[in-house]
C-alpha cells in the first residue's frame, strides 16, 4: 500500500539521522501502516523551496542543524517553547495548510531526567555554550530551584550564556573551562559539548556523583559517561533525549497518544550497535 501521510527529518549533513529509524519503529507499534518517514538532505538556502512543494499528504517535519532557526520566518506560528530559545525541531502541517512549529528537545530533556527520578535539583552545571547548551538552560528553567554554572571558552560565550538565563529566568553564573572540573560538584551536569570534548575531564569524576546528563548519542558510552558510572553516578544520554523528543513529535504528528516510547528506543538502540 503506498503511504497516504508523510513526514521527514531535514538537515545538512542528514545521513546519520536516527530519526527516521524512532518514527518508523513508532508507526509499526501504532499500526500506522500507511505512513511513511524520510529523511532528506536540506540546507538553509533550499530550504524555503522544499516547503513549497509539499502537499497535502504531508504531516510534519523534523529540523535538525542548520535548519532550526533558519525555518521561523517561513512559518505561521511557533509555540513558547520554541520561541524561548529561537529555535523550531518540529514543524507540524495542519490541514487548513498552515505551518506550526515547536520544540520538543526541551521537554524531551524535561522528560529525559524524570525517566532516572531527576524531578527537581537546587543546582546544576553546563558544560559548553552552543545551541543545544540554551535548550538546556530551558530545560533546568522547569526543574532547577538554584544557581546554573556554565563552563564556557570564551568571554563572548560566556555573555550569551548569561544573556540567555535573563531571558529564560534562570540565574546563571559563567566560568573559565580550565575550571570545568568543578562542574561535577553539582547534582546535576549536562555536557552539551562535541565529541571529544570532555573526555579529558573522565579522570576528575568525583567518588560519589550526581547525575550526569551527556546529550552525545554516537560515540556512546563518552569517556566521561564510562568513568560516570563507574563510580555510581546516574547516566542519562543523547539517545535518551532523542527517543523522547521523538515520542514528543509522534504525538503532535500523527495525533496518537502515548507514542510507543519503549519501542523506539529498542530501534535506536539496535540501530546504534549495528553501525
Amino acid at each position: 500500500m503506498s503511504a497516504t501521510r508523510r513526514a521527514a527529518v531535514l538537515g545538512s549533513p542528514i545521513a546519520h539521522s536516527l530519526s527516521p529509524v524512532l518514527h518508523r519503529a513508532a508507526y509499526a507499534e501504532l499500526g500506522l501502516a500507511d505512513w511513511a518517514y524520510d529523511r532528506y538532505e536540506v540546507d538553509e538556502a533550499a530550504l524555503p523551496g522544499f516547503l513549497e512543494k509539499l502537499g497535502p499528504e504531508w504531516a510534519g517535519l523534523s529540523l535538525t542543524m542548520p535548519l532550526k532557526r533558519a525555518v521561523i520566518p517561513l512559518l505561521d506560528e511557533i509555540s513558547a517553547t520554541a520561541a524561548s530559545v529561537e529555535a523550531v525541531n518540529t514543524v507540524v502541517l495542519t490541514s487548513d495548510g498552515r505551518r506550526a512549529g515547536d520544540n520538543t528537545d526541551i521537554p524531551g530533556m524535561v522528560a529525559a531526567l524524570e525517566e532516572r527520578g531527576v524531578r527537581q535539583v537546587e543546582r546544576a552545571s553546563v558544560l559548553g555554550a552552543g545551541a543545544t547548551a540554551s535548550s538546556a538552560l530551558a530545560a533546568l528553567s522547569r526543574i532547577c530551584t538554584g544557581e546554573v554554572t556554565a563552563y564556557v571558552r570564551s568571554a563572548a560565550r560566556a555573555d550569551e550564556m548569561r544573556g540567555w538565563g535573563e531571558r529564560l529566568g534562570v540565574t546563571v553564573r559563567t566560568a573559565a573551562w580550565e575550571d570545568a572540573a568543578a562542574a561535577f560538584e553539582a547534582p546535576l551536569t549536562i555536557a552539551t559539548t562535541p565529541a571529544g570534548t570532555t573526555d579529558a575531564l573522565a579522570a576528575a569524576v568525583p567518588d560519589r556523583p550526581g547525575t550526569l546528563f551527556d546529550v552525545l548519542y554516537e560515540p556512546w558510552p563518552t569517556a566521561l559517561a564510562t568513568a560516570w558510572a563507574e563510580r555510581g553516578g546516574a547516566v542519562v544520554g543523547g539517545l535518551d533525549l532523542l527517543v523522547h523528543q521523538a515520542v514528543l513529535q509522534v504525538e503532535r504528528m500523527t495525533g496518537c497518544a502515548p507514542a510507543p516510547l519503549a519501542a523506539m528506543r529498542a530501534a535506536g538502540e539496535a540501530a546504534l550497535a549495528a553501525r
